[in-house]
């Protein structure tokens, strides 16, 4: 029986929409353990330009999941869906619930729906797919997924290339779509009722400002230093690794070789974040079944904390 399901809950939302924050706040006060879904902070060492809590932050409340690996090796979603379920049982037997935080929704997806049935990727159908992108353009591409998967399509912006070719590789590969497929999967369900609770701005110009301030307060604070210390730390980091992929590390990078001013520097870096929040909020809207919050809100910590605590003693009651 559903109601029978042990509690968890995901806090989800783009970067610096308060996140931490309200997790390290429920911790403290609810019978919960906080694992990070977040595809950077599992590194080692990359403290500055991912945002990752203080140490006295995490003291006061532990996440699993932070500082897992090194800059030089590879995280992915499979992993962290073996890790998490791992967690999420630990803590469960413990008598508590896992409050799951972070802005990684592939990470979301995979825990709930799983990673089953999607093809790997084919050089060739990639390659043949990049030639009809380069007559219609991407746009064109987006009509053709829309023409075959309506609501994979309706969950992608036109120019988003990456996607879209997953999308179209993944048909031409099994003859299925990829909501066909994503539907299946669930099948494979997460046997835990969730609560889902998406941070969103009300105004997206004051989340842009904080991304901005924040981006800034990383210059101020080392992240030059930091990225410095990783290379002489670790001499084969290259741009191209899944660590140096991550926000403001690849412009770093890019300062430290001189191929842009500071200026540019900052000015990419905060772009680049606003990307970043941008595809986060893409995802979160396409996902069912969350409780949406203004993460502008002067109460949100009030109502997280009130929705959180109905939820599990609602778990309790039933």
């Amino acid at each position: 029986m559903p109601d029978r399901m042990p509690p968890a809950i995901f806090l989800m939302g783009p970067t610096a929409s308060g996140k931490t924050n309200i997790a390290v706040e429920l911790v403290q006060s609810l019978p919960l353990e906080i694992i990070s879904v977040d595809s950077a902070l599992v590194y080692r060492g990359m403290d500055i330009g991912t945002a990752k809590p203080e140490p006295e932050i995490l003291q006061r409340a532990p996440h699993h999941l932070i500082d897992v690996i090194d800059p030089m090796q590879a995280y992915s979603a499979a992993q962290f869906r073996d890790d998490a379920l791992r967690l999420m049982a630990e803590i469960t037997a413990r008598g508590k619930a896992p409050l799951l935080v972070g802005g990684t929704m592939l990470y979301f997806r995979a825990l709930q729906q799983g990673l089953g049935g999607l093809p790997e990727a084919d050089a060739d159908i990639r390659a043949e797919l990049d030639r009809e992108a380069a007559q219609i353009g991407w746009p064109g591409m987006h009509a053709k997924l829309a023409a075959i998967d309506p609501e994979t399509a309706a969950r992608l912006q036109p120019a988003d290339s990456q996607r879209i070719q997953r999308a179209l590789e993944v048909y031409r590969l099994t003859g299925q779509t990829m909501t066909a497929l994503h539907r299946q999967q669930s099948l494979e369900t997460l046997p835990y009722r969730l609560l889902k609770i998406a941070l969103q701005p009300s105004d997206r110009a004051v989340l842009h400002a904080r991304i901005a301030e924040r981006f800034i307060a990383m210059m101020l604070g080392g992240l030059l230093e930091e990225v410095q210390g990783l290379l002489k730390k670790y001499p084969g980091l290259h741009p191209d690794m899944t660590s140096m992929r991550c926000v403001g590390y690849r412009q770093t990078l890019e300062y430290i070789a001189g191929n842009i001013s500071e200026d540019e520097w900052k000015e990419q870096g905060i772009a680049a974040t606003r990307q970043l929040a941008k595809r986060q909020l893409t995802w979160l809207r396409g996902m069912d079944d969350t409780l949406v919050l203004d993460c502008l809100s002067v109460d949100l910590h009030a109502q997280a904390g009130r929705i959180v605590r109905e939820f599990l003693e609602g778990d309790g009651a039933g």
